[in-house]
């Protein structure tokens, strides 16, 4: 018992003075399985719909072009891809070229309604 103690305290004693590449990306890879666990073990299940995300926009699609229906089709397919796009394009001003102006202010402001969802 005694020698693995020494070889346990040894071992953490050279990880702390001399950290090894290989060993750290492991760990982080293995802690952000865990807590990835752990968040979707205590999920509310209270997330943002994107079903609902593109039910609002549809009524709008007569101002939109068929490519850019296309876009918002695919845009809204995944919760993922919805929070990124407004965090890309709607909270800071950075164009997306796959929408005009004026209709991606639309979108921001469909999605900005469920903000509180992501």
């Amino acid at each position: 018992m005694k020698n693995l103690l020494i070889l346990i305290v040894a071992a953490a004693v050279f990880l702390h003075f001399y950290p090894q590449p290989e060993l750290e990306t492991w760990y982080q890879e293995q802690k952000e399985s865990i807590l990835t666990g752990f968040n979707n073990a205590t999920d509310t299940k209270v997330k943002l719909s994107v079903k609902k995300v593109y039910s609002d926009l549809e009524q709008k699609f007569d101002h939109f072009t068929p490519e850019e229906i296309t876009y918002a089709t695919e845009l809204t397919s995944e919760r993922d891809k919805v929070i990124t796009f407004y965090k890309e394009h709607c909270d800071k001003p950075k164009p997306d070229y796959n929408f005009q102006t004026a209709n991606q202010k639309m979108v921001c402001k469909v999605i900005g309604k469920y903000r509180s969802y992501f």
